[in-house]
């Protein structure tokens, strides 16, 4: 790699030409900002099997922000599995919830009225 100011070869890893002092492509690179934890994935995840409907959304929106450039992905599993775990526990817990329903109608109807 060659310094776009001076002119000279240099390292292709340098940061600044060790000839005149200005910074290379790589310095840019180095710079950038640091990447973002995306902490609404764990908090997602965890709520998930305590409160399930929460863990959903902020699973939801953990997912989305994983996608932004800022997260570069980071807690982007978390958030999916938060997700996964919140939905089948809310099916279940619908189906148990209509099995629950089912039986005590029945148990009612079966009652001696007097």
């Amino acid at each position: 790699m060659y310094c776009k100011n001076c002119g000279k070869e240099v390292n292709e890893n340098a940061v600044i030409c060790p000839n005149c002092g200005v910074p290379t492509d790589n310095y840019t690179k180095s710079a950038a900002a640091p990447e973002q934890k995306n902490t609404l994935a764990l908090v997602g995840f965890i709520l998930s099997f305590f409160v399930t409907i929460a863990g959903l959304v902020i699973s939801i929106i953990a997912y989305k922000n994983a996608k932004k450039p800022e997260y570069n992905g980071d807690g982007k599993n978390f958030a999916l599995a938060g997700i996964i775990i919140s939905a089948v526990s809310l099916g279940l817990s619908l189906i148990l919830g209509i099995i629950y329903s089912v039986i005590w109608i029945n148990f009612i109807y079966m009652l001696p009225m007097y």
